[in-house]
């Protein structure tokens, strides 16, 4: 049943952030309860191609689906009295509610933290906003791909100015609203405990701008010990050397030497003794200091041999490397697949489909697979039935009028 099975979690959230903290309770056991609009659904279930192909032609995005298993989607038009009172109705019984909208957006529906409080005292309400509730940009419409520039990704993020392509770039993913999904998780985790203990609910306010800001990590403490802004100098670390991507004869591959020891063992399985006691690359920090020097030495080396052949030999002096993998390579690995990376969900659909797999290894409570994504709207009937109590003649008439 997964941990979390006696949780229940309304998700009024969509896109990428909210949807994907709910999609990891929902792996340890929680009932997420996905609420979309009518007709229209979250509107990643329209972020393609690539679009799941199904007999009767009804497809979602492969962006959907990589945010909404483990839910029960319920379509209710929240915008309407009746449908905001089906939304409190829900609420009451919840012991989470996760929403994604602007600032003060939910209010004036009676779906706010103060509104649902007053009805359950113990819930646990997580807004995820770009900028959150106060402050200058709490109005602010916040992005991703905004939150990556603003909170200082991008500027560390790609070539260095005055090399090919050199200028900011953003992350391959949407990373900003992955941290916030995880900090999301962590944190409404952490109210659930206190939950249990007190009976008390609480508001949690994430916000991506906060969440990419924590996760800049030594590159923020890079600058607050230095006073130095770190900047852009593409595949290579700003404080550990030789750590980087380097050609080779016939392609590219990963050298992540971090400390002395394996320093001076791929020396000697690339044939650079002579490197070892030179007194610019005894150790980390020299060789930060003389980065340019030694990788200009190292290089024509490592351009001789193909990747494999450099793998194999690093490999067995005990050296960090590997190849740089596209995404069907890593779903072929071996480890990938010793690890279980790809999962198979029947959908109601298209029937079977792979989805990633979680990465969470709990050796007593592991993730369940219970849900694939569901189709908009599956399990309004099952859940305004089972869970409030409404008659085929109520849902009929709420249906007739556009509610659900």
């Amino acid at each position: 049943m997964g941990v979390l099975s006696h949780v229940k979690v309304l998700d009024l959230s969509r896109v990428l952030a909210g949807p994907f903290a709910a999609q990891i309770l929902g792996d340890l056991g929680a009932d997420v309860i996905k609420v979309e609009r009518p007709g229209e659904g979250d509107e990643t279930r329209r972020y393609g191609p690539p679009f799941l192909s199904t007999p009767d032609g009804r497809a979602d995005a492969a962006y959907f689906l990589s945010a909404n298993r483990n839910k029960r989607s319920v379509t209710i038009d929240f915008a309407k009295p009746e449908g905001a009172a089906l939304i409190r109705r829900l609420a009451r019984r919840s012991h989470v509610v996760i929403e994604n909208f602007k600032t003060g957006a939910l209010a004036k529906y009676g779906l706010d933290y103060a509104s649902l409080t007053a009805d359950n005292p113990a819930l646990i309400y997580c807004s995820l906003t770009g900028f959150g509730h106060d402050g200058p940009y709490k109005d602010k419409a916040g992005y991703d791909y905004l939150v990556q520039g603003m909170a200082g990704l991008m500027s560390i993020t790609g070539q260095a100015d005055g090399t090919p392509g050199g200028e900011p770039m953003r992350v391959g993913v949407a990373v900003s609203d992955l941290f916030t999904g995880l900090y999301a998780t962590i944190a409404i985790q952490a109210a659930l405990i206190h939950q249990a203990r007190t009976g008390e609910g609480q508001c949690i306010d994430m916000a991506l701008f906060d969440c990419q800001t924590a996760a800049l990590a030594n590159q923020a403490m890079n600058y607050l010990v230095s006073g130095n802004p770190p900047g852009r100098q593409g595949n290579s670390h700003p404080n550990i050397v030789p750590y980087q991507v380097f050609a080779t004869a016939d392609g590219h591959m990963i050298l992540a030497i971090p400390n002395d020891g394996q320093f001076r063992r791929f020396c000697t399985a690339a044939g650079l003794e002579e490197l070892i006691n030179d007194p610019r690359f005894i150790d980390n920090p020299r060789r930060v200091e003389h980065r340019q020097e030694l990788i200009g030495l190292m290089k024509p080396v490592l351009a001789q041999r193909t990747t494999g052949a450099w793998i194999a030999v690093l490999e067995e002096a005990n050296v960090p490397c590997g190849p740089i993998n596209r995404i069907d390579q890593l779903f072929a690995d071996p480890q990938s697949l010793a690890r279980g990376h790809r999962i198979t969900m029947t959908h109601s659909a298209a029937g079977p489909i792979s989805l990633v797999a979680s990465p969470l290894r709990l050796a007593r409570t592991p993730p369940t697979y219970r849900h694939a994504p569901p189709l908009l709207g599956e399990h309004t009937d099952d859940v305004l039935r089972g869970e409030l109590g409404l008659e085929e003649r109520q849902m009929d008439a709420l249906r007739a009028d556009g509610i659900i």
